[in-house]
């Protein structure tokens, strides 16, 4: 027995006879569990092959009359048990099937009405529930206040809203002489790492947040989501936030210790270095 990888169903689906293939083999096709597309793809190469099977239907289902959607609905009884709905988003559903929903056995499309409803108002409830806090800080330079913001920011939010993630801030490593040698060894391959710098002799804080993993061996982080930022005159008020601008050269780490950007804020062996530009 054939089985469905065997066919190599993505190159059948792009095939340009794909609408011309027997109604078993699409069957045999969408039970694949391997398919590398999305399901809408699914769903669309499906309703595709349906219309071409019936050319005399309208390409706009809000021309359809009602037995319009009883031929599609005949044409397609024996593929749709198959298609897995709810991988679709919620938006996916609504623009892409919903169009077609007299063509649906009326249990399988009440089940599916039920399940994105439900979808959409757990999606809904952090909006109304207590704002979050971060859960937990370990450090003598930062308050809550300042973990609050900092979790914004790794959330991408604005200042004024609220937390939907709570983040627990778990000290890694506190700055000491031996700080290079300790540093690998607690921080190498950590990620989602914030770090943290109180100027001497200053009330300024300085800071980076590191979303992929430290690495000590001369190279360089790529990510879009790393940013740098500092507190002037103990006021969360008074901050700056640098987010990436050239993600290829977004962190930095090697035998001598770690930088943000193209060293816009760089903790050596030595000293802190903190770029001009």
């Amino acid at each position: 027995m054939v089985t469905a990888n065997e066919l190599k169903p993505n190159k059948i689906f792009n095939s340009p006879k794909f609408s011309s293939i027997p109604e078993k083999l699409l069957v045999l096709l969408i039970q694949n569990d391997n398919l590398q597309i999305s399901e809408i793809q699914v769903w669309e190469h499906v309703l595709k092959w349906g219309l071409a099977q019936n050319p005399e239907l309208p390409s706009d289902p809000t021309r359809f009359s009602k037995d319009d959607f009883n031929i599609l609905k005949n044409t397609l009884q024996q593929c749709i048990p198959f298609i897995r709905f709810r991988n679709l988003t919620s938006n996916e559903f609504l623009m892409k099937v919903l169009p077609y929903k007299k063509i649906f056995p009326k249990d399988l499309y009440k089940d599916l009405l039920e399940y994105f409803i439900e979808k959409n108002i757990k999606q809904l409830e952090p909006l109304v529930t207590e704002e979050i806090k971060p859960k937990n800080i370990d450090s003598k330079i930062i308050t809550f206040q300042h973990a609050e913001l900092i979790s914004k920011w790794i959330d991408k939010l604005e200042i004024k809203d609220k937390l939907t993630t709570s983040y627990e801030f778990k000290l890694l490593y506190r700055y000491n002489e031996s700080y290079i040698k300790n540093v690998r060894k607690i921080c190498e391959n950590q990620s989602r790492t914030v770090v943290i710098i109180k100027v001497r002799d200053s009330n300024e804080i300085l800071g980076g947040y590191n979303p992929i993993e430290w690495k000590f061996d001369d190279s360089l982080g790529i990510t879009k989501d790393s940013f740098i930022f500092s507190f002037s005159n103990d006021s969360i008020e008074n901050y700056i936030l640098s987010r990436v601008k050239d993600e290829n050269y977004a962190i930095y780490g090697d035998n001598y210790g770690i930088s943000f950007g193209d060293c816009d804020l760089a903790l050596w062996q030595a000293a802190l270095v903190k770029s001009a530009s």
